[in-house]
């Protein structure tokens, strides 16, 4: 059901899962409470929240440089702008691919396809994801190795993550970060773990999809080849 769901652009796998469980869903006049049901999209009848579901046929896939003080979201209860604020001349609704931070710009995918969002946000896939950040003082050796072996935050201990030092600049550290890992803050709590708090942050790339200098606050659509990247990395491993 909720693959179903997601495929046909109502949200994503997971958040599709939540809107079954909270009995918003119907088949054939039937409220469902459980996800994992088993449906037919060409002959059931599937509603939500009392609106037909089609199926779409016609994915699209953005990349947005999303500015600082929008939310990754597709509205908020407390009135301040989303990323879809940005998207003009859409035809469809699409939702986001993992998340942004309200104070953090760069790299974001938004899509209509339910099943690749759920594969990429999924942590056994691990993704890298790139970040150029501005932090506070000066990095010095053992804060990289700090972030190669994984740091305590809260209740869990990061995967292993790259710190690089691109420069410095009056008294501050410019830093690429990769990690693997999708937790909220992430970034942020792992510099603030060894000393440094983050004064400024942007995802640069996605895997080794990048801005490729789209101005912020501009999106395009994802080529094929970037569309095909996305999927392999999600593909199924082939056992040697």
């Amino acid at each position: 059901m909720q693959k179903i769901m997601a495929q046909s652009g109502v949200a994503s796998r997971r958040k599709c899962e939540e809107i079954i469980c909270e009995g918003r869903v119907k088949v054939n006049g039937r409220v469902i409470t459980e996800p994992g049901c088993k449906v037919d999209s060409d002959k059931d009848v599937i509603e939500v929240d009392g609106n037909i579901i089609k199926k779409i046929d016609e994915k699209i896939y953005i990349l947005l440089n999303k500015p600082v003080g929008y939310i990754t979201s597709v509205k908020d209860q407390f009135g301040r702008p989303t990323v879809l604020d940005l998207l003009n001349g859409i035809k469809g609704r699409v939702y986001p691919v993992g998340r942004l931070d309200y104070d953090t710009e760069g790299l974001l995918i938004l899509s209509n396809d339910g099943e690749l969002t759920y594969k990429i946000t999924h942590p056994k896939h691990n993704i890298k994801k790139t970040y150029r950040a501005l932090i506070q003082g000066k990095v010095k050796k053992d804060d990289i190795e700090a972030f190669e072996k994984g740091i305590a935050i809260e209740d869990y201990v990061t995967a292993p993550a790259k710190m690089e030092v691109v420069r410095y600049s009056k008294g501050n550290s410019i830093v690429d970060i990769i990690i693997h890992e999708g937790r909220n803050r992430q970034v942020r709590k792992m510099c603030s773990a060894i000393g440094h708090e983050v004064i400024r942050l942007k995802r640069t790339k996605i895997g080794e999809i990048g801005l490729r200098g789209l101005k912020s606050g501009k999106w395009r659509y994802l080529n094929d080849i970037e569309i095909g990247y996305l999927k392999k990395q999600v593909a199924p491993k082939k056992e040697e």
